[in-house]
């Protein structure tokens, strides 16, 4: 095999994971390649999920805020309109913006970058299917290829009616009604954009709760205020398909044993994502798979084969685009003999409603569950300062610690700017830092952090401003 085609480290995969392991090894003195199927880098995060919808979060979120909260400020707007158009133009151009800084990274890294579907042989060379045919061969090859959306078998998609997030980002206008099948993040935040955007709004989710891996208290919060914001909620409700109503649908479900329809003009399945190993011929080279399609790894990230690494979504753990770019770089740095390693136990999830919903650590109901003996601590946002001043008085913050040794266990929240405030609590469990930790922990005033500080205090019953 010619020197070309012969590397150091190979990624297959040019998402947050697949793009950031190659940057890693670079930096590292490999010779790397990195091999993407589709027209862009950057992977579903960038292109069609993390990235867009954030900017149309935001983008609606300054619609609402004229629409409904500006006239309280003095502020005064007159023909108020929406152009669905102009909207998605900016959507894609902060798309754009970063597909083009992805490629600037990969090429100032000076890594070989290979467009095509790639797929193992039975002597483990990486085949590339593009405009032409490649064969490749690497000392190491870590397969970082993300997910799919999850499709129900009686709602599959058509990408008219029927739709996923890909298509919930970019529809052409505003649907009158939207039909929302999952109450999870996805779910939550397409139905945010569009209900501020005029449509009516059903999320139907089989779970009592919405955000349901949040603790009970959290997603009861979190429902009053979407539910305040438009939002209708079908839960406890099982969906059983759907049937076409001249340009309408009906979406069938069953709750408490009575069948229920809901009439809509799109149907958004939300239900989660699976993991992309179909087509990678890992039979071929014998890496083992378990019950839902995951590549099986070690803590080492290694697969059952050697030589072989997988990181990401196609793994076990959660499908968060910084859990993959974590697993990217520690993966090149065991191959690099360094000390990679990811902290499982203090990975942040959130979902990025207005206000957003944010998670670290061990739910209420978790640390019960392995029975452990806890405290906690909350606060409202109505009690902070910062949050009146700034319409941002909806949410609250929890803080859950170890009884025995204040340790923090966990810490979740409803709030403005959720995303940012988590990463404090991220930090302090990290040094495994107690509740007293944050306590004691001086922090600006006015700010929304600030009821962090005060949950933390709740903690030991000395909370001073609840």
């Amino acid at each position: 095999m010619s020197e070309e085609n012969q590397f150091d480290v190979l990624v297959i995969g040019a998402g947050p994971g697949g793009y950031v392991a190659a940057i890693r090894a670079s930096q590292l003195g490999f010779k790397t390649a990195l091999v993407e199927k589709d027209k862009y880098l950057g992977g579903t995060c960038l292109n069609v999920g993390c990235i867009p919808s954030k900017a149309l979060l935001h983008s609606t979120e300054q619609y609402h805020f004229a629409q409904h909260l500006a006239g309280a400020h003095g502020i005064a707007f007159k023909d108020l309109s929406i152009d669905i158009s102009k909207l998605m133009e900016r959507k894609s151009s902060v798309v754009t913006q970063l597909r083009k800084g992805v490629e600037h990274l990969v090429k100032k890294g000076k890594i070989s970058l290979i467009k095509g579907k790639a797929s193992f042989n039975a002597e483990g060379a990486v085949i590339v299917k593009g405009e032409s045919e490649r064969k490749l061969q690497a000392k190491h090859t870590i397969i970082a290829t993300g997910s799919r959306t999850t499709e129900l078998p009686f709602l599959p998609f058509d990408g008219k009616t029927v739709i996923s997030s890909d298509e919930a980002i970019a529809l052409e206008s505003v649907p009158k009604r939207l039909a929302v099948v999952g109450a999870g993040a996805i779910g939550l935040e397409m139905g945010s954009v569009w209900a501020r955007l005029g449509a009516q709004v059903d999320v139907v989710e089989f779970l009592p709760a919405v955000a349901p891996t949040f603790d009970t208290d959290i997603s009861r919060a979190a429902e009053r205020i979407f539910r305040k914001q438009g939002l209708n909620f079908h839960l406890q409700t099982k969906v059983t398909g759907w049937e076409k109503k001249g340009k309408s649908a009906i979406l069938k479900a069953e709750k408490e044993g009575k069948a229920i329809t809901i009439e809509a003009d799109k149907i958004l399945v939300a239900v989660g994502r699976q993991p992309y190993t179909d087509g990678l011929g890992l039979d071929a080279v014998g890496v083992e798979l378990d019950e839902r399609k995951r590549i099986v790894t070690d803590k080492l990230f290694r697969t059952s084969v050697k030589g072989i690494y997988a990181i990401g979504d196609v793994i076990k753990g959660p499908m968060l685009a910084h859990k993959a770019e974590e697993e990217g770089v520690a993966c090149v740095e065991l191959i690099a003999g360094k000390a990679g390693h990811v902290n499982y136990d203090v990975i942040p999830n959130v979902v990025y409603t207005e206000p957003e919903i944010a998670s670290v650590g061990l739910s209420e109901q978790a640390a019960k569950e392995q029975s452990m003996d806890v405290k906690v601590g909350k606060f409202v946002l109505a009690a902070n300062g910062r949050a009146i001043a700034s319409d941002a008085t909806d949410g609250m913050v929890k803080v859950i610690a170890c009884a025995k040794t204040d340790r923090l266990l966990g810490i979740q929240l409803v709030a403005k700017n959720g995303s940012e405030l988590i990463a404090s609590a991220v930090a302090h469990m990290e040094y495994g830092g107690s509740a007293e930790d944050i306590a004691r922990t001086i922090h600006a005033h006015p700010t929304l952090s600030e009821s962090i500080k005060e949950a933390a205090l709740a903690v030991e019953g000395a909370a001073i401003h609840a």
